[in-house]
């Protein structure tokens, strides 16, 4: 009992000089998420229903300008689900979802002008893309396109590709023959949020020219006192 009383101490200082200082926790360093594809579903008109009135009515048309020059045309609305028959936000229930549809038009004046193939000249082609300038607030990740109009207008109907990028959408075309002059071809994506009114958050981007676009926008949803955000 006694050898066993004198070794206990020792093991004791032998395994507290064993033990070596904690690693440092390594220091957190900001991100930048990086832009992430997404998949692009046909337009369903059947899927919606009343759209909502604002102070222009119940859609939004702006003209697209570049410059001193008409490029096009947009007209925008709101719509809630099908089965709604007055689409009135502040009667709707929580979580409901608001599609947002923005028909662009292109104007019917041919643009393209002859371009250099070889020599220091040759740039890349200038993107043809249509986005929002702001974070689509409440975004449910739903987006797309009417599959039937971009075949008609760009040759193919999955031509155009669709990406979040810090928060906006961005549809772009990858494919076809270029947006023909006079065409239509209809954006939509849906939100948890209803509009907050027309703002200019939207632009348009074709043949190198790029125009502002005006159309219903979502306002950010601020949490209010004792309730968690959506």
């Amino acid at each position: 009992m006694k050898r066993h009383a004198l070794t206990l101490p020792l093991l004791i200082v032998l395994a507290a000089c064993g033990k070596s200082d904690p690693e440092p926790l390594p220091t957190p360093t900001a991100t930048v998420a990086a832009p992430r594809n997404l998949v692009a579903a046909d337009l369903d008109l059947a899927t919606l229903g009343a759209k909502v009135v604002g102070p222009q009515g119940p859609q939004v048309e702006t003209v697209l300008s570049a410059g001193n020059t008409e490029i096009g045309t947009m007209v925008s609305y709101v719509a809630c689900p099908a089965e709604v028959i007055e689409c009135v936000p502040g009667k709707m229930p929580e979580g409901t979802l608001y599609t947002y549809v923005h028909q662009v038009t292109l104007d019917d004046a041919e643009r393209d002008e002859i371009k250099p193939t070889s020599g220091p000249e040759v740039v890349e082609a200038a993107p043809t893309l249509f986005r929002t300038t702001a974070k689509a607030h409440g975004f449910t990740g739903a987006i797309g396109y009417a599959k039937a109009e971009a075949e008609a207008a760009l040759g193919a109907p999955e031509a155009i590709t669709t990406t979040l990028d810090n928060g906006s959408l961005i549809w772009r075309v990858t494919e076809g023959g270029g947006w023909k002059p006079g065409s239509t071809i209809t954006f939509w994506w849906q939100s948890t949020l209803p509009p907050a009114g027309p703002a200019d958050n939207y632009l348009l981007e074709v043949d190198g020219n790029q125009s502002a676009a005006r159309g219903p926008f979502p306002a950010e949803d601020k949490p209010v006192e004792g309730k968690k955000p959506r």
